[in-house]
């Protein structure tokens, strides 16, 4: 990425270029010759964490600008759930069941893609982590649809590169938990959640916390699969052991389907801010 305002410096690129040709001696193969910025080894010192959350904050909000990025819509699921094509090679009986919701999260993609080309290609984009089983569907719907979607992928050390349905300009690599999810949120207009498992349920609870407690503003928060949500959290159990307020079952709503899922979206009213975490001065 290049800046291309008028600037009587020299620029950075071309002194990278010209340090690499330099004439070979002692004193210029010492890695304290290097330039600061083109330094591997020194980027990667413990020292330099903040600079690294920074580049990472950064890179990602200033590509999503020039590619005119204004709103997303957020999903989250599971890696391991399969394409029903598949289905007959999932690990478990349950996997092989829950493989509808790949066809969910690639219809509704698709339906929120239609929406977005309509109104320019710059709001309602799909938005995922990038990887397989929800993500690739999700990043799959928009591709459906002839329009473009963004992959916000992590280095681990079980995963592959990036689904093939992800944007190539819009494919982003992460080091820091923190600061992908960030970038999920920051443009979100609303949040989709699948049937998933610890990535998933940490993902949720981060961005429910921030809604709960008034940090982002409330957008619409969609479960998909009432029995799977309702089987592995005990909602109601939260409230009346007073952990949470009643009034906080209201920050999400449970959808079966895709369509159920536009509906809800195009015809979202949007509740009192939470300025505060109930029955707290």
């Amino acid at each position: 990425m290049r800046d291309d305002r008028q600037s009587p410096f020299r620029d950075a690129h071309s002194d990278r270029t010209t340090a690499r040709h330099v004439p070979d001696t002692p004193q210029s193969r010492s890695p304290a010759y290097r330039l600061a910025f083109a330094d591997d080894e020194f980027l990667c010192r413990d020292e330099l964490r903040p600079v690294r959350l920074q580049l990472e904050l950064l890179k990602p909000q200033l590509l999503l600008d020039e590619q005119g990025i204004d709103s997303t819509i957020v999903l989250f699921g599971g890696a391991r759930i399969p394409d029903p094509a598949h289905k007959d090679k999932a690990r478990t009986q349950t996997l092989a069941e829950l493989s509808a919701f790949y066809d969910e999260a690639r219809d509704f993609s698709r339906l929120m893609t239609e929406k977005s080309i309509a109104s320019g290609g710059r709001d309602f984009v799909i938005a995922t982590g990038g990887g397989p089983g929800v993500m690739e569907a999700g990043n799959r719907g928009a591709a459906d649809a002839g329009g473009h979607s963004i992959g916000l992928s992590i280095v681990l050390p079980h995963e592959q590169a990036p689904n093939l349905f992800v944007t190539p300009e819009l494919s982003f690599n992460f080091h820091y938990f923190a600061i992908r999810k960030m970038h999920f949120l920051m443009r979100a207009r609303a949040i989709c959640v699948f049937p998933g498992g610890f990535g998933t349920l940490d993902e949720m609870f981060e961005a429910l916390t921030l809604i709960q407690t008034g940090r982002m503003e409330r957008v619409p928060f969609l479960l998909f699969g009432r029995d799977f949500w309702e089987r592995v959290i005990n909602w109601d159990a939260l409230a009346d052991a007073g952990t949470i307020s009643a009034e906080d079952l209201d920050l999400f709503r449970f959808v079966d389907s895709a369509a159920e899922a536009v509906e809800l979206i195009e015809n979202w009213e949007p509740g009192p801010p939470r300025d505060r975490i109930p029955g707290r001065d």
